[in-house]
């Protein structure tokens, strides 16, 4: 070293320096790894394991409705260009194999809830929900039985994180220490937003923990966090609410006395103005489900997310 300093006449401390930062300049790669993510939260997660490493395309942006998204020809370009390619699973994207095989994608597809114990949509058993038969259209959506809104679970987030290293490091070797180490970081972050959400439903009484939203996207967070989620719609946008099904969740509203009531970013909210009229409950604000808001909105990250809506939940049951 003291030779190389003496041949290029940098003083030692600049030197010093340079020879320490060039391991970590060297490990950069001279493009980032071009990555599609299906959704905005899943985007976001990807984002905080892949770092400057990677430029995430996401394709159902910010507000999106995934359950019908319907690909463009410059999305199944886009596709096509990836190194890699994430999606959620479980039926969630039930266009994704179609755009796969459009855009002639030969490179690599991580599925983020595989290991993932998938849990039964938990709306029909109130509401009886029948689907719309868009077969013509090309959507088919539809999940089954199968919720597949697993990332409302924050540790079913952090599975997804561990998949998500796991496909990064398998596309580029070169950049795993990288990924793995942020993804350590952002796990510790998931588990203390985790430890906060059970913290604050800790201090309201089970049989208070009742709230109605849009459609059946909370089954994870319902289960993980000890809440009951009721939805005039099934797991998919695309279901649609009989009208004996709503009659029945209204009546449930006025026994129980449920007084959190909302609407998700993602929803027509006609229809829970309609069970708002009907029951004197006050719609209690927005949740965030399937997707997160721009960069100014409340719910522009995945934990962002979270925290907006446990605590409009919470105030919401609790009356305030």
């Amino acid at each position: 070293m003291s030779t190389l300093l003496r041949q290029t006449g940098l003083p030692a401390s600049i030197g010093l320096t340079i020879a320490l930062l060039s391991p970590a300049l060297q490990a950069q790669p001279t493009t980032p790894i071009q990555v599609v993510a299906s959704f905005s939260i899943l985007g976001d997660l990807v984002q905080q394991v892949g770092g400057e490493r990677v430029a995430v395309e996401v394709l159902v942006g910010p507000g999106g409705d995934a359950h019908v998204f319907q690909p463009k020809p410059s999305q199944a370009r886009l596709i096509g260009q990836a190194q890699i390619v994430f999606s959620n699973g479980l039926g969630f994207e039930g266009w994704m194999s179609r755009l796969l095989n459009t855009a002639n994608y030969k490179g690599r597809h991580v599925v983020v809830s595989e290991g993932i114990k998938p849990i039964e949509a938990t709306g029909q058993k109130h509401t009886q929900t029948n689907h719309k038969d868009h077969g013509k259209k090309g959507h088919g959506h539809h999940h089954g039985d199968i919720d597949p809104h697993a990332w409302q679970s924050v540790p079913k987030a952090m599975a997804f994180v561990g998949n998500i290293a796991k496909g990064l490091c398998a596309a580029d070797a070169a950049g795993c220490d990288s990924y793995q180490r942020n993804a350590t970081a952002y796990l510790a972050e998931l588990k203390a937003l985790d430890t906060t959400i059970r913290a604050q439903w800790a201090v309201i009484p089970a049989a208070q923990r009742k709230v109605i939203t849009s459609h059946d996207a909370f089954g994870y967070y319902a289960k993980e966090y000890g809440v009951t989620f009721l939805a005039p719609q099934g797991v998919s946008t695309e279901s649609e609410p009989s009208a004996k099904g709503v009659a029945q969740l209204v009546r449930q509203i006025k026994q129980e006395n449920i007084k959190a009531l909302f609407v998700e970013n993602i929803s027509d909210p006609r229809l829970i103005a309609q069970i708002g009229r009907e029951t004197g409950v006050k719609p209690a604000g927005e949740l965030f489900s399937d997707a997160l808001t721009d960069s100014k909105g409340p719910a522009a990250t995945y934990t962002a997310m979270m925290r907006a809506n446990t605590t409009a939940l919470t105030q919401a049951v609790k009356g305030q």
